[in-house]
């Protein structure tokens, strides 16, 4: 199913329904752990990596020596928080993949300084030698982890506002756009960049228009995911409806 859109970018772009994309991605991971048992893995939330989560669940695989980390959290949340990214992955990856909780770091959102938290988290991917595969999601405006538009693409591990598009898409998890944070701590553009391997996980035609952009438009801030063009390796699958208004030789069929 999957096309080396370009051999030299090693970008790879194919069309799945949501439960073959799980099973595509867990895939991937499983022949990545089976390589390298202590890979560093960094992990995204939100729906679109949901089924690759559900499809590792149901497998065997031994993932103990596995050093996991979080793309973001929010700042402003309590310890515990059901919506802290902390907890999402608690439900959504720890719990499910039966996974040692001490092996998947998070940003510190909740010391007093969460700019020295943000470096720290930093510090700490590299001091485990870099991730190896990221696993990414898309949002609407283009942002890529809570990289909003206007991000430097060079950008490492910081303290970033969330633009309010950003806010009321995620405000279906909150009581009220109220209580969504205004402030986070994210993975960099840079950062991101710094990973072996990048694997991004788009659906739905909501999608599209942020995938073309990140796909065949510039590079330029004002989409950040636009940076996947200048990674030398990255797997997007996609479902037909995110991926209806790229190019048509641009996917695979």
């Amino acid at each position: 199913m999957s096309a080396p859109v370009d051999q030299q970018r090693k970008l790879h772009l194919s069309h799945h329904s949501a439960a073959e994309i799980g099973t595509v991605a867990a895939d991937l991971v499983a022949g990545l752990v089976e390589e390298r048992p202590r890979a560093v893995i960094g992990l995204a939330t939100g729906s679109s990596p949901l089924p690759l989560y559900q499809s590792l669940a149901r497998r065997q695989l031994d993932l103990a020596a596995v050093r996991w980390f979080a793309l973001d959290e929010y700042i402003g949340l309590s310890a515990g928080h059901p919506e802290s990214y902390a907890a999402v992955i608690e439900r959504e990856v720890i719990t499910p993949l039966g996974l040692n909780r001490a092996t998947v770091l998070l940003p510190d959102a909740c010391r007093p300084d969460v700019d020295q938290a943000a470096a720290d988290y930093e510090a700490a991917i590299a001091s485990a030698g870099g991730i190896d595969l990221q696993i990414l999601g898309l949002g609407h405006n283009g942002h890529l982890a809570f990289n909003e538009p206007g991000s430097a693409l060079n950008s490492r591990t910081r303290v970033e506002a969330l633009t309010e598009r950003t806010r009321q898409a995620n405000a279906r998890f909150f009581d009220c756009l109220d209580d969504v944070p205004t402030r986070c701590i994210t993975q960099g553009l840079g950062t991101i960049l710094d990973a072996k391997r990048l694997l991004l996980l788009v659906q739905g035609r909501d999608k599209a228009e942020a995938l073309r952009d990140a796909l065949t438009g510039p590079v330029h801030p004002d989409c950040p995911a636009s940076v996947l063009q200048l990674h030398p390796d990255v797997t997007v699958l996609t479902d037909v409806e995110a991926a209806s208004l790229l190019p048509a030789g641009a996917s695979a069929p």
